[in-house]
C-alpha cells in the first residue's frame, strides 16, 4: 500500500513521533495507522494513549447541574468558527439543559423533545444547519446522579459559560455541604480534564483496552531476551502500573502530584467530619472517543436540510 504524506501527518500527530519513525511505522503495518502506533509504541517512539485522543472534530461540549445531577453534550461541527457562533451557541445550551430535563444518556432520548419556542430538537438542527451553512451533529450525552451531595461541573477551554473543548462532571456522594463539595468538587473535575482517566477504578477499565496494552507490554518484554516465566512477570508488571496510572482513583493528584485521588477525597472527608464517595464522573473532549451510533441520526437532519 503506498504511504501517502498525508498518512504520515496523522500517524506523526496521533504518536508525537518523528516523520522517519512514522514513515517506518506504516511501512510495517502496510499502511494501518492503528497498527502503526502500536509497533512505534513497542519501539519506545510513541506515548499512544495520550496522543490518540487529540481532538479531531469541531463543535462545543455542553454541561449543565441541577443539584444532585448532571449532564454533558457533545456537539459537532465542521469548523471552530461555527463553533464560536452565537447561534450554534445557544442551540448547545439549550440542547444540553433538555439533555439534563430527560437525564439523557445517549442522543435518541432527546431528538424529539420540544425545543424552546417550537418545534423538536432535530427540527431545531435541521433548520440550524440550513442556516449556518454547515453540517452538524448532536454526538453524545451522559447524565450522572448522586442521592444526596452534589455534582460539580468544569469547562476547560471555555468558549462561554457551561460550552467549551473539554467538558467533565464529578459526582460525589455526601451528606457534607456545598462549601466542602463545591471546592473539592472542582479540583477533582480540573484533575481529570488534565489526566484523562479511563475509568473510575481499576475494574472499570476497558477489557479491549486492557488485551491490546497487554500484548504491546508482552511484545516489549520478550525482546528483552529473558525467560518466559519473566517475561510474564514483566508484563504483569506493565499491566499493574496501566492499572495505576489509568483508573481515576488510584491517579495522583495533578496539583500536588503525590497524593493518590483516593486520599485526597478520604481527607476532604476527614476534615468535613461527614464521609464522601467519588462515585462517578464524566469526561467528554471535543472530537475524542469512540463514536456513538448517531450517524442515522445525523444523516437524517443533514439531508433535511440539504447538506
Amino acid at each position: 500500500m503506498a504511504i501517502t504524506a498525508a498518512t504520515v501527518k496523522e500517524l506523526r500527530d496521533r504518536s508525537g513521533a518523528g516523520m522517519m519513525d512514522c514513515k517506518k511505522a506504516l511501512a510495517q503495518t502496510d499502511g494501518d495507522i492503528e497498527a502503526a502506533v502500536d509497533w512505534l509504541r513497542t519501539q519506545g517512539l510513541a506515548a499512544a494513549q495520550k496522543k490518540s485522543s487529540r481532538t479531531a472534530a469541531e463543535g462545543l461540549v455542553g454541561v449543565a447541574v441541577d443539584g444532585t445531577k448532571g449532564t454533558a453534550l457533545e456537539v459537532n461541527s465542521e469548523t471552530d468558527f461555527v463553533a464560536k457562533n452565537e447561534q450554534f451557541q445557544d442551540f448547545v445550551r439549550s440542547a444540553t439543559d433538555l439533555a439534563l430535563a430527560k437525564s439523557a444518556n445517549d442522543i435518541d432520548a432527546i431528538k424529539d423533545a420540544e425545543y424552546p419556542g417550537g418545534g423538536t430538537l432535530a427540527e431545531k438542527l435541521t433548520d440550524n444547519i440550513a442556516k449556518i451553512g454547515e453540517n452538524q451533529t448532536l454526538r453524545r450525552a451522559k447524565t450522572i446522579s448522586v442521592s444526596k451531595g452534589q455534582v460539580i461541573s468544569y469547562v476547560h477551554n471555555a468558549a462561554a459559560p457551561n460550552l467549551g473543548k473539554i467538558g467533565v462532571l464529578v459526582a460525589l456522594e455526601s451528606e457534607a455541604g456545598a462549601d466542602v463539595l463545591e471546592p473539592l468538587g472542582k479540583q477533582l473535575a480540573m484533575h481529570i480534564a488534565a489526566a484523562f482517566p479511563l475509568a473510575l477504578n481499576a475494574d472499570g477499565l476497558d477489557k479491549d483496552t486492557l488485551d491490546r496494552e497487554a500484548g504491546i507490554a508482552r511484545e516489549k518484554a520478550a525482546e528483552s531476551g529473558k525467560p518466559s516465566d519473566i517475561v510474564e512477570k514483566m508484563v504483569q508488571g506493565s499491566m499493574k502500573k496501566f492499572a495505576k496510572e489509568n483508573a481515576l482513583l488510584s491517579q495522583v493528584f495533578v496539583i500536588d502530584n503525590k497524593t493518590p485521588i483516593a486520599d485526597v477525597v478520604a481527607q476532604a472527608a476527614k476534615d468535613a467530619g461527614k464521609p464522601i464517595t467519588l462515585t462517578d464522573y464524566v469526561r467528554f473532549q471535543l472530537g475524542e472517543g469512540i463514536e456513538k451510533e448517531t450517524s442515522d441520526f445525523a444523516a437524517e437532519v443533514a439531508a433535511a436540510a440539504g447538506v
